[in-house]
């Protein structure tokens, strides 16, 4: 795999600690790397271990709980280090496979690795697993963190694991893998601001939707992430918002596009 051009490669906290994190791998079957959001643990540990050599014998696994996950972070790496999709980088999902025997990076959601467990207990194939967004704690993350607990007692050798997440308690995940080490990655790469309601909404929805409206007309040009529930109250909210814009005086404010995210979409419109 070509290297990354130094225009290429984002400049990101994780970015700082790469010996120490080299360092710790290297010494111990697992590790626990606690970074915050926007540390850069999901899309540059995976280079990181691939550029310090430990894609030589195998590949490296990185999964995600969610299949827009899964696609769009490995899409961002095959983006930084200049290569096709399905090749070197490459992602995994139900019902779509884009890898190669060239895929070095493969990105995957944690239900399709335990499928690969069932036909291939021992991962044979991955050098490294990475657990990425461990915090999530869903069925298959617990399941994937006993199955790395049985694994590493058969392959401490030739496989490294690392489990991360930005608020996962890591020193319960430590005692569970014999008191492994814990990295903690501050910093984030730009300031956050936090504001909080001062009354409990009866209609989270209508709240949000009132609060994405005034900062849409009061507020600097720049786009506005909501997170809902799941896809109906996402197809509600797209709803109301489009007509609440359209409703609202003319030049009053900009126009804007509301666009829905979720799993349900097609990787097209993810």
């Amino acid at each position: 795999m070509p290297s990354p051009s130094p225009s290429r490669l984002p400049v990101l906290p994780i970015s700082e600690h790469e010996d120490e994190i080299v360092a710790a791998v290297e010494a111990n079957p697992v590790i626990v790397v606690i970074g915050e959001t926007g540390s850069g643990k999901s899309t540059q540990l995976s280079q990181i271990l691939h550029r310090r050599g430990y894609t030589r014998r195998g590949a490296i696994a990185v999964t995600q709980p969610r299949r827009v996950a899964a696609v769009s972070v490995s899409r961002r790496v095959a983006q930084e280090l200049g290569v096709s999709i399905g090749e070197e980088v490459g992602y995994a999902i139900r019902f779509e496979d884009r890898t190669s025997e060239k895929t070095k990076i493969k990105y995957l959601t944690d239900g399709v690795l335990l499928r690969e467990s069932l036909s291939n207990p021992e991962l044979k194939q991955y050098s490294v697993i990475i657990l990425d967004e461990a915090h999530e704690r869903s069925l298959n993350t617990d399941i994937l963190l006993g199955l790395m607990k049985r694994l590493i007692k058969h392959r401490a050798s030739d496989l490294k694991v690392l489990i991360t997440s930005a608020t996962l308690d890591g020193l319960k995940v430590s005692n569970f893998f014999s008191g492994c080490p814990v990295l903690n990655i501050p910093g984030t790469i730009f300031p956050v601001e936090k504001f909080y309601s001062t009354d409990r909404p009866t209609n989270y929805i209508e709240s949000s939707l009132r609060t994405a409206i005034d900062i849409h007309v009061k507020e600097a040009p720049g786009d506005v992430l909501i997170f809902m529930t799941g896809k109906d109250d996402i197809d509600k909210m797209v709803s109301k918002l489009e007509e609440r814009i359209q409703n609202l005086e003319e030049g009053s404010c900009m126009d804007a596009l509301v666009l829905p995210l979720h799993g349900s979409l097609p990787p097209e419109q993810q």
